[in-house]
């Protein structure tokens, strides 16, 4: 007892020793910072001026020697000897921070590099409680009367990849006209450097580092606009560039004002390599990630060279003298320098041909642009020094279908894609192509959290994740309301995007791929889908009048906009194929074409006019877009059959399935491990065979070539089915559209009272998601 007390005592005594971080409102806030430290930290405190400012109503004073935040880069500044706190947590680390409160109450930012040190700021304007979306968005800050930290707080934190960032890609129809009509100075016309002064706050409050710039012919490419590298260098930021865009040279753009003649390696090499010379000695001094190869000019195949052993020796040369740049203008150890190689498309076929890229160089793998990544480091790969990367997409401009609209992408497919991507090797580089930024808000940040830190996204999960990020934007007690809607609004488009409502494809010969039809369903799945989206649409509007006035913008945005225009959309088509069929008026489905443009002019005139010409709700002005013509269905509704039995993969009876949260049909969807099974009892059957009908997910095979799984029906013999897609085949089109590859089979069953249906994976990568018997 004796001992319990001095222990208590103890413990009393330190924390009567120990004072806990405080900060009133309306008092300045003291600094301590050494000026050496380099630009990004300078940056981050600018912005948490500004975030002191709009929370507490403080101002910020900065001090090299007298601070109640005492901040500074391991090695480089005397002011963090002088606390004599303990960063031995940073050795080794990159971009890693510390923030702990001292035995005196004053707060401790330190940083591993002047990266982590920004880091670090910026995560004390989170803790204030300041959204990265805040100018983004509309996220205004609550008022604060004083913000406390407890006198034992303290959190290390540092990025599970190293280099992580976004892809500003397909920005004609948003990012572009908003920019140059709207937000730069009347002298740019184009995606300047004040454009992306507001992107690269944003990449630095998500803890991101990594840009690769809009690269349409529509925009002036990034290094031809004055004042952009400087910006990037104000905030840390690593430019890049996608795999048609060597060099950090933007082809599309710069190739016609640079360079001479073809943009042909084998019969043009001098003026490429010019093209790319010019470009790597101007910007030398920066940081770059240099990708290496070379395709045609803007996502085409390679000029000059026909088949895969001719492209593979031009790319062979390609990258000697790209290197041999990099050592003569950057470093002369060109194994020092950030660079990358692209495996995309016709790419990967030449890489897969035997291709050798030097070991250094980043491989930067690629989804399927539906979100299906296509290829897995093999152990030989991930044991490469370059490692690997990712360039993963939430928004698309292609075939079978473009999906730039609206943000709608499945929070649960993307992280379970790059999960698995971490978890097979894919830690050096992560860019997501996010299309104009907006309204893809939510997928952005997910990603970046995963890319920031993957354990902690994994032990909270998707759903808390999007939970706890409603509740910083809306509040807690809107959260809860909100939730169930946001994980609705994204399973409904998981089974069918907006974009692809009217039955359309892009990029196909045929002219009756234009041709807006009805969608294999029938007339009941139609009027349920149509019932749960006015169910989320009506929650919608009761929240927006309970909602503080400060708040609706950002809600406009990140809520509101993105579930009523899908909402809108799903009526424009579905009540379009209803009127064709004479079961309902064609008057409803032309009042929601009417509300999809009414709905995207209150978003442009938001904040008054700030976000004009950011949203179109018709890019490239596709067939589905339009409203829909009326006409006379010359075929029957769909009439389908009702299954005997329908499960989702969760619903086994036997078996361990690797659960999937929140994804599939039904987010229900699971993994089977290979080599193992899951069973599914039924009863009573009257005929003497079965008709199984397999739905999964439509992803690309893992370790081997192939994706199969056996069916089995009792003791019968198993069936071999294989469902993986090549290329761009019809059945790869069919499977994206829908998020999932079906195959049916017909097996016998004998006469008994209870059945079994064995499914087992042959493969890794086999996930279930519905299990139909007929």
């Amino acid at each position: 007892m004796k001992k319990g007390i001095l222990s208590l005592f103890l413990f009393l005594i330190t924390q009567l020793c120990w004072a806990q971080f405080n900060l009133p409102s309306g008092k300045p806030v003291k600094i301590s910072c050494d000026n050496a430290e380099e630009k990004v930290v300078h940056t981050a405190l600018d912005l948490l001026s500004r975030d002191c400012k709009a929370v507490l109503s403080a101002s910020l004073l900065v001090d090299n020697e007298q601070g109640d935040i005492i901040i500074g880069t391991v090695g480089k500044s005397p002011l963090i000897a002088k606390t004599g706190a303990d960063v031995s947590a940073l050795n080794g680390k990159k971009q890693a921070f510390l923030l702990t409160v001292l035995p005196d109450g004053k707060l401790l930012v330190a940083g591993s590099d002047a990266h982590g040190t920004a880091y670090g700021i910026m995560e004390l304007s989170r803790l204030i409680g300041v959204s990265p979306w805040e100018w983004w968005a509309d996220v205004v800050p609550g008022k604060k009367t004083s913000f406390t930290l407890p006198a034992d707080y303290q959190t290390t934190q540092s990025p599970s990849v190293e280099y992580r960032g976004i892809f500003i890609n397909d920005e004609d129809w948003g990012l572009m006209p908003w920019s140059s009509k709207n937000y730069e100075s009347a002298d740019q016309q184009q995606i300047g450097p004040k454009t992306n002064r507001r992107i690269f706050e944003l990449l630095l409050r998500l803890r991101a580092n990594t840009y690769w710039p809009a690269m349409h012919e529509c925009t002036l490419p990034f290094f031809l606009t004055k004042g952009n590298r400087e910006v990037a260098a104000e905030f840390g930021i690593f430019i890049g560039s996608s795999h048609c865009e060597p060099m950090v040279c933007s082809a599309a753009g710069e190739w016609r004002r640079r360079g001479e003649g073809d943009y042909d390696y084998v019969n043009n090499s001098a003026s490429v390599y010019k093209f790319w010379e010019d470009r790597v000695k101007e910007v030398a001094g920066q940081e770059n990630i240099y990708t290496l190869g070379m395709r045609g000019v803007h996502d085409g195949q390679m000029q000059g060279a026909k088949t895969v052993a001719e492209q593979k020796a031009v790319l062979e040369r390609v990258l000697k003298d790209q290197r041999g740049l990099l050592e003569k203008y950057v470093n002369k150890d060109v194994t020092a320098i950030p660079q990358a190689f692209i495996p995309y498309k016709e790419v990967l076929d030449i890489y897969n041909a035997g291709l050798k890229v030097p070991d250094d160089v980043t491989l930067i793998w690629c989804d399927d642009n539906y979100g299906y990544i296509r290829h897995f480091p093999t152990p030989e790969e991930q044991a490469r020094k370059g490692g690997n990367g990712i360039y993963y997409h939430v928004s698309y401009w292609g075939r079978p279908h473009d999906y730039l609209w609206l943000g709608t992408f499945s929070p649960y497919l993307l992280y379970q894609q790059m999960k698995l991507a971490y978890d097979r090797g894919i830690q050096k580089m992560w860019v997501l192509n996010v299309g104009d930024i907006k309204p893809a808000e939510y997928q952005i940040e997910l990603f970046l959290d995963m890319a920031w830190n993957i354990e902690q996204v994994a032990e909270e999960g998707v759903t808390t994740h999007l939970k706890n990020w409603l509740g910083r934007e809306f509040g807690t007690e809107y959260a809860k309301t909100l939730l169930p809607v946001m994980q609705e609004h994204y399973r409904l488009a998981y089974i069918r995007k907006p974009e692809f409502m009217g039955n359309t494809r892009e990029e196909e010969r045929d002219p009756i791929y234009k041709k807006v039809k009805d969608l294999p369903w029938s007339e009941q799945t139609i009027r349920e889908r149509l019932k749960d989206y006015a169910a989320l649409s009506s929650v919608v509007e009761e929240v927006e009048a309970k909602l503080p006035a400060h708040r609706k913008d950002a809600y406009m945005q990140l809520v509101k906009y993105p579930v009523q225009a899908a909402d809108q959309m799903n009526r424009k088509f579905l009540n379009a194929q209803l009127a064709r069929h004479g079961k309902v008026d064609w008057e409803q489905s032309d009042a929601a074409f009417d509300s999809i443009a009414s709905l995207t002019r209150r978003y442009n005139a938001l904040q008054n006019g700030k976000w004009i010409h950011m949203m179109d709700f018709q890019p490239r002005k596709l067939p589905v877009f339009k409203r829909v013509a009326h006409e006379t269905a010359v075929t029957p509704m769909v009439n389908e059959k009702t299954p005997a039995y329908k499960w989702n993969a969760m619903d086994c009876t036997a078996g361990n399935p690797l659960q999937c949260e929140g994804l599939g049909y039904e987010g229900k969807a699971a993994g089977i491990g290979k080599n193992t099974s899951l069973t599914f009892a039924f009863d009573d059957w009257k005929t003497d065979s079965v008709e199984v009908e397999i739905r999964l997910l439509p992803n690309h095979p893992m370790d081997e070539k192939q994706l199969r799984f056996t069916l089995s029906v009792d003791k019968s013999a198993p069936q071999t089915v294989s469902y993986e897609t090549k290329g761009r085949s019809e059945e790869w089109k069919e499977n994206v559209l829908r998020n999932q590859a079906i195959r049916k089979v017909k097996l016998p069953v004998s006469k008994r009272k209870s059945h079994k249906l064995v499914i087992k994976a042959l493969d890794e990568g086999v996930v279930l998601d519905q299990i139909m018997l007929y």
